[in-house]
């Protein structure tokens, strides 16, 4: 059968052009791609680059703070102008978006500017009607922010619409206690809002290293976000000032703004997965296997839709790995077990690659190396900030399983750490490799007797 392409990518995301790249520009694949909104997906447009900038831009007043610690009395943060900042940030969204669909096109790929979905195994309808047939599809749609479906959400906001807003709200509730809910209240606080977040929970960042999410969940509070725990809305209306939100506690109070930071959800609804035999789980991810592909041989999905490590640099390898696998003749399967990320909150940010303490326990005996201190440059300006280095050991093999750091910059530092723990380091590695004075990280280096040591049976 003649293909009018080789591959069809349907999402212009990371992962989605990094396999078109790679197929057309390298493997010489005849490539289409569809993109119903803007290039660059997610990360580019509506999540880890602006809100990284946005980072930046709430750091000012604890910079100014620290400042005047070492001496620099007349140091201030100034009314922070929101419509200066928005214009800048467009400006950098269109360049990347421009850089992304020019790389694309100068490999060879075909873009469409249209929603797609898939008529059956090999064919792609594009919302103007236009069909085309490919060889393989790839699917790489990311996913979408989720609410918890109580009345009168509607009212709500996505973390989406932050990027968009006008002007800032007075007076906001974030409602979740994930990454993103924790980030957005860091930065909506140090723009100048008054922040509420309401999390469920007893500490926010499920799913991290308990000593981790104890140091988070304080600092949140010492910044001066109103944080409440144990606490979620019921139902939300229309006021006069904005929306009125009602708790489980009986209490309600009134918002400029309410943000869902809830999770988010595979977007593989209205795809035409119906028209296929594309098997998805009970949250909507599309089922794959190592190899990226469906329970259809044609069909292919990378990134947030099969819901398997949610960040952009792992849908980018999977596009890639994919792309080399089908049409560079070198079959690259991609490892999901050992993979750094980082949470940009501030002053301290939170680095983590590997087991969490209690990962390594249920999985058996390990070795606790962890130090918590003021570091030298916060201490000096009068702060109360902690900064804790994490190593957990296998006390059989030596070898490092999990590595979490909560200090400013740990994202920078987890990128370095997580090579050497890549490559299967051991404790020993560490304890050779000559610390760098003075640094926070070098504590790395430099802990010798485990914190504590846990072993299987134990209480």
């Amino acid at each position: 059968m003649n293909f009018d392409y080789d591959l069809f990518v349907i999402g212009g995301g990371s992962g989605g052009v990094r396999a078109a790249r790679i197929a057309a520009g390298e493997h010489g694949a005849r490539v289409g791609l569809a993109e119903e909104s803007r290039m660059g997906g997610t990360c580019v447009i509506r999540g880890c680059v602006p809100k990284k900038l946005m980072i930046f831009a709430s750091n000012a007043p604890m910079m100014a703070d620290e400042m005047r610690g070492y001496g620099w009395g007349d140091a201030n943060a100034h009314q922070f102008d929101w419509a200066a900042f928005r214009n800048k940030l467009d400006t950098e969204l269109n360049r990347l978006e421009a850089a992304y669909t020019t790389n694309a096109e100068r490999a060879g790929v075909e873009i469409h500017r249209q929603r797609a979905k898939l008529v059956d195994h090999h064919t792609v309808s594009l919302a103007d009607g236009t069909r085309f047939t490919a060889k393989h599809i790839l699917i790489a749609v990311g996913g979408r922010p989720a609410k918890i479906g109580i009345p009168g959400e509607e009212l709500g906001l996505i973390s989406d619409d932050l990027f968009l807003l006008d002007e800032l709200p007075r007076r906001a509730l974030l409602i979740g206690g994930g990454f993103i809910a924790c980030e957005f209240a860091t930065i909506l606080n140090g723009l100048g809002v008054q922040t509420v977040q309401a999390y469920r929970g007893d500490a926010v960042l499920r799913g991290f290293d308990t000593e981790a999410r104890e140091m988070a969940t304080q600092q949140l509070s010492d910044i001066g976000v109103d944080l409440r725990l144990g606490l979620a809305p019921t139902r939300m209306d229309k006021s006069e000032g904005g929306v009125t939100v009602s708790f489980d506690d009986g209490s309600s109070e009134e918002f400029d703004a309410v943000f869902f930071a809830t999770g988010r959800d595979p977007y593989s609804w209205d795809l035409g997965l119906e028209n296929t035999e594309v098997r998805r789980r009970k949250n909507g991810a599309i089922e794959v296997d190592q190899w990226s592909q469906t329970s259809v041989p044609s069909i292919f999905a990378v990134g947030d839709v099969t819901d398997r490590v949610n960040l952009t640099p792992v849908a980018i390898r999977e596009g890639h790995a994919f792309a080399d696998t089908i049409f560079g003749g070198h079959a690259r399967k991609v490892n999901h077990d050992v993979v750094a990320s980082a949470v940009y909150l501030r002053p301290a940010e939170l680095g983590t690659i590997g087991l969490t303490e209690e990962q390594a326990r249920e999985r058996g005996a390990v070795d606790v190396y962890s130090a918590v201190f003021r570091p030298m440059r916060s201490m000096f300006a009068g702060s109360n900030s902690r900064t804790m280095m994490k190593l957990l050991v296998d006390p059989d093999t030596d070898k490092v399983l999990g590595c979490h750091i909560f200090g400013p910059e740990a994202g920078e530092m987890i990128q370095l750490a997580a090579i050497p723990i890549t490559m299967g380091a051991t404790k020993a590695d560490f304890d050779a490799t000559m610390a760098v004075h003075p640094t926070a990280a070098e504590e790395l280096v430099t802990m010798r007797q485990p914190s504590r040591r846990h072993r299987p049976g134990e209480a």
